[in-house]
């Protein structure tokens, strides 16, 4: 910031009282060290009087956006020694026990033997230092399970070798979603639901139809809603009419039928006459 015209302490005060609704931003923290010690310098801080410090301390705050206490810490580093400068952060970091090279060779351990276990991998290792006397082996040897894993994960490791998983299809827990193969033999059920529409603002009933693929026996119900509480009763009964062993129960994509409740309906329903096995 370039104020080299303001010199005196009237003009401070006078730039304060100009500058109330105003807020000054932008400045890195380098500069606006710099600036403040510039400042200080400026006006010989140090021989100052009590409430002209206060001037030049609200100026800076001002300024640089500080509050009070941070003005106040920096000035008083400054008079101990003589400079303003920030203080550089070092984060305390553990030496590293396991260099570049040997993640490199806890990766290729694992290529060439297709991602084995922790456990197995450190003895792999552990053999190749102790029996085949491979030196470079010695220190990764004796590297924990727990931190193995931990090196597996790092970046070193990901940018050496890459492991891609298929995709694996996902498995239905409810039934599986196919077209009847019944092989010319009866037992298996399609069911579908029909609305009979509305009328006058009134909503008509629901038909649920099932019909056995092979012998086309058929049988119809109506409910009211095909909510669980309507629709569960009615496929119950109607399970329970046909005259041989169901095998199979195949519907459409309706919500009303692929669901767990619906997919338990066989078994419970089931009797000694009546072994139903589900295939929603």
């Amino acid at each position: 910031m370039n104020d080299e015209q303001i010199q005196t302490l009237e003009q401070v005060s006078q730039f304060l009282d100009g500058s109330e609704a105003l807020e000054f931003r932008g400045l890195t923290t380098e500069e606006k060290y710099r600036w403040i010690e510039e400042v200080l310098i400026r006006f010989k801080y140090h021989r100052l009087k009590r409430d002209e410090k206060g001037v030049i301390r609200r100026y800076i705050e001002k300024i640089t956006g500080y509050s009070r206490a941070q003005v106040s810490r920096l000035i008083r580093r400054y008079k101990e020694t003589g400079q303003l400068k920030k203080t550089e952060y070092r984060r305390h970091r553990f030496p590293r026990k396991y260099a570049v090279s040997e993640v490199e060779l806890l990766a290729r351990t694992d290529e060439l033997h297709e991602w084995l276990s922790g456990p197995a991998t450190k003895k792999i290792m552990e053999r190749e230092y102790e029996v085949y006397g491979h030196a470079e082996f010695e220190n990764i040897s004796r590297i924990s399970v727990a931190h193995l894993y931990n090196l597996r994960g790092s970046n070193t490791y990901r940018n050496i070798t890459r492991r891609f998983n298929k995709t694996k299809p996902v498995v239905s827990k409810i039934g599986e979603r196919a077209k009847p193969d019944p092989k010319g033999q009866p037992g298996y059920i399609r069911i579908d639901t029909v609305h009979q529409g509305d009328i006058n603002g009134h909503k008509g009933i629901y038909h649920i139809n099932a019909v056995d693929e092979i012998t086309q026996w058929e049988i119809v119900a109506s409910v009211e809603r095909i909510s669980e509480a309507y629709l569960v009763p009615v496929l119950e009964s109607i399970l329970v009419q046909f005259p041989f062993t169901i095998r199979g129960f195949h519907s459409d994509n309706g919500s009303e039928f692929v669901n767990c409740i619906v997919a338990k309906l066989p078994k419970q329903t089931a009797d000694p006459f009546h072994q139903i096995k589900a295939q929603t």
